[in-house]
């Protein structure tokens, strides 16, 4: 079945996004992008050497996956633009993954900055797909905005909790315009199975991968849980019933 995943025109066969970040070493962190079937992965733009110095994430990865380039640590609109314009130079990419916290603790993003900046970068060309909490108002805003895509999280980031509120990431991919990502919180493959069942088109998944004790392992459970997810949902479940509905026929039962 051919069922491709297009954002910003772009097309993707896998609906699986991966981060980089907290792997125990590199060569795990390649064997999970391989198993995972990803096409894009993400990082901090402070954690790819520019230098020349050294071997990058762009010269181990860039001819396996497209590369996602994010501000994360940023806290303010100016920053995060600053950031992305250096990822675009550095990296000749327009695709930016924007976040922008306003609480370093929670990692929760700041819709007002967060708003304010994915403003600024479609004004300058740039394809944005903001990290945001699981709120419709605030998805439409960043809708508005010019965003790509919106990335709501499932809970806290890092947090393993899953999806904390379902029925709001249900209401965002009803009402939402452009396509829905689900980025963080993710725990296990129930949890990615879970989203895409929702209405998400894709899922990024980090540290649920890169945490697992056996990385590698978990890459190739996540891929399986979005694709069974995906088709679930093109699949169509069936009605809840708050009594049991027999599957077979009742009639020429023994003794009737």
């Amino acid at each position: 079945m051919s069922d491709p995943l297009i954002i910003a025109g772009r097309e993707f066969r896998s609906r699986l996004f991966l981060g980089t970040a907290g792997y125990p070493n590199r060569k795990i962190m390649l064997d999970s992008v391989t198993a995972s079937g990803t096409e894009m992965v993400t990082a901090a733009i402070r954690r790819i050497s520019l230098a020349g110095d050294d071997e990058s994430l762009i010269d181990v990865l860039g001819e396996r996956v497209r590369f996602l380039p994010n501000t994360a640590g940023c806290q303010t609109a100016k920053d995060a633009v600053l950031t992305a314009e250096l990822a675009r130079e550095a990296l000749d990419t327009n695709w930016i993954k924007l976040e922008v916290i306003g609480d370093r603790e929670l990692l929760y993003p700041d819709v007002e900055e967060l708003v304010r900046a994915t403003q600024m970068l479609v004004a300058k060309g740039f394809v944005v797909l903001p990290y945001c909490t699981e709120d419709p108002v605030t998805c439409r805003k960043l809708a508005d905005a010019g965003a790509a895509a919106v990335m709501p999280m499932g809970s806290p980031i890092g947090s393993g909790l899953g999806i904390s509120n379902p029925h709001l990431i249900e209401l965002v991919c009803a009402r939402s315009p452009v396509p829905v990502v689900l980025d963080a919180g993710i725990g296990t493959a129930s949890d990615a199975a879970l989203a895409m069942e929702l209405g998400c088109v894709a899922v990024l998944i980090n540290t649920a991968i890169s945490k697992a004790r056996d990385p590698v392992l978990m890459a190739s459970s996540m891929r399986a849980a979005v694709e069974a997810g995906r088709l679930s949902r093109l699949a169509g479940r069936i009605a809840k019933r708050s009594h049991a509905e027999p599957s077979s026929p009742q009639f020429g039962l023994v003794g009737t």
